[in-house]
């Protein structure tokens, strides 16, 4: 479905944030019969539905939405909207058409975009291929997930999108390139369960991509993908890590080698496989990245990470704070703390609770020495969890500020504070920048 198959149909737009906000504006410039937004979840964060928006778009909310929903004869749902909403489940069971605002743009742009999805490395791998891409001439649009709704976006010849598993499930066209680069349980109460999110975040897949790109390293991915054909980087075939003729780790393209490891400012051994598969679908949209090396080294070298991804914010103390909010599972966090190994580390987690299991992090906490503070709603969970672990010291604080305030006390000079929440901000943030701000200003508040 695109949005010129919505001129002279109703049209009922579920959600009222960011991308509820895009899907009217668009779907009102292509005639609909009528248009009506539906917010049942509004609350103090709630921005004002005011101007443009609401002569486009009506808003109605609380109960009374789901009457205009189940009216529509088509139901435009943003991507927060989870499959197990009881909202979602009964209209399925009546056979109401449901789609998202990406799926529309993706319907008339799929030919001409990448897409990236995975549990976690879709930020840094996206943000990477677009700044690759733009570096060896080939300009591109770089939206989705990242704060951009694809409805925003200007024309252009080439996209790169970030897709989150919420963007990929209602999609009924697979861009040109379909990018995965992990997989691990996540969003398992939005989905309906672990089998139904890789179901949906692999739906990215399922409508003939050009080329497939896989984290080829990812044991659960292969799982999932079984024998299906897709370039999976890491693997000696293709963009990969190995000993260059200095006798360094360099990457590779096959047994090119490309530039040494430490060109890459990025720390962690999952940053290396966020650029080899960045430099797969480089190669696989014909880039010479053999040719282009010298090129693309500078880039890479010159890349300086998203912001709420491992991000360092400058102290006096001498302590590190590092802002990565966008870690909003158990296995994200684990990697953002095996990335300041040997160092005193202090972790705040904790935020909305999905009802994850965290044994995982428990098992990697197991012989490291480490703090953990934890803070609503999910940190009291997350810390009980970690009980018995003889070197984990845990605490718990009322909230964000307070952790920050805590942290300081607890992590030895030298030190490192993270922000690796292990869940999502919603709830007491609007979104994960919220959250990120609260924790910067936190810092520059407690500083000496």
């Amino acid at each position: 479905m695109r949005l010129s198959d919505l001129r002279g149909r109703t049209v009922a737009v579920w959600g009222a944030g960011r991308e509820g906000r895009a899907a009217v504006t668009a779907i009102a410039a292509h005639g609909p019969a009528g248009l009506v937004a539906v917010d049942d979840s509004a609350n103090f964060l709630t921005l004002p539905w005011e101007g443009p928006l609401a002569e486009a778009a009506p808003l109605v909310t609380g109960e009374a939405g789901f009457e205009r929903l189940a009216a529509a004869d088509v139901v435009v749902r943003s991507p927060g909207v989870p499959n197990t909403h009881p909202w979602m489940v009964e209209l399925r069971a009546r056979a109401a058409t449901i789609t998202q605002g990406t799926a529309l743009w993706m319907a008339d742009h799929a030919e001409r975009t990448v897409g990236v999805t995975g549990s976690k490395g879709k930020s840094t791998t996206s943000s990477l291929i677009s700044h690759l891409l733009a570096a060896v001439d080939r300009p591109n649009v770089f939206g989705g997930n990242i704060g951009v709704p694809t409805l925003d976006l200007p024309e252009a010849d080439l996209y790169v999108l970030e897709l989150s598993s919420y963007q990929c499930t209602d999609l009924t066209d697979s861009p040109r390139v379909a990018v995965v680069t992990a997989l691990f349980p996540e969003h398992l109460d939005a989905h309906g369960g672990e089998a139904e999110y890789y179901r949906d975040k692999l739906n990215l897949l399922a409508y003939g991509p050009r080329t497939v790109v896989v984290n080829g390293a990812d044991p659960r991915l292969a799982v999932e993908l079984g024998d299906r054909a897709a370039v999976r980087a890491g693997r000696p075939d293709t963009a990969n890590v190995a000993t260059g003729p200095d006798g360094t780790p360099w990457f590779h393209l096959a047994e090119q080698p490309l530039f040494p490891r430490a060109v890459l400012p990025l720390v962690g051994r999952h940053n290396e496989g966020n650029l080899c598969v960045a430099l797969a679908v480089l190669d696989a949209l014909d880039v010479d990245v053999v040719a282009r090396k010298d090129t693309l080294a500078v880039a890479v070298a010159e890349f300086q990470g998203l912001a709420h991804r491992l991000t360092e914010i400058a102290d006096p103390s001498g302590l590190t704070f590092v802002d990565d909010t966008l870690a909003t599972s158990p296995y994200a966090a684990m990697h953002a703390i095996d990335a300041y190994e040997g160092r005193p580390l202090t972790v705040i987690v904790g935020g909305t609770d999905r009802g994850l299991d965290y044994s995982p992090l428990a098992a990697h906490l197991a012989e490291r020495e480490i703090t953990v503070i934890g803070i609503p709603d999910s940190g009291p969970r997350i810390v009980e969890a970690l009980a018995g672990l003889p070197a984990v010291r845990t605490e718990i604080a009322e909230d964000l500020v307070a952790a920050v305030g805590l942290s300081r006390k607890l992590t030895p000079p030298g030190g490192v504070v993270l922000l690796s929440p292990a869940a999502p901000s919603y709830g007491r943030f609007r979104n994960f920048e919220h959250r990120s701000k609260v924790f910067a200003q936190a810092v520059a508040d407690t500083a000496r």
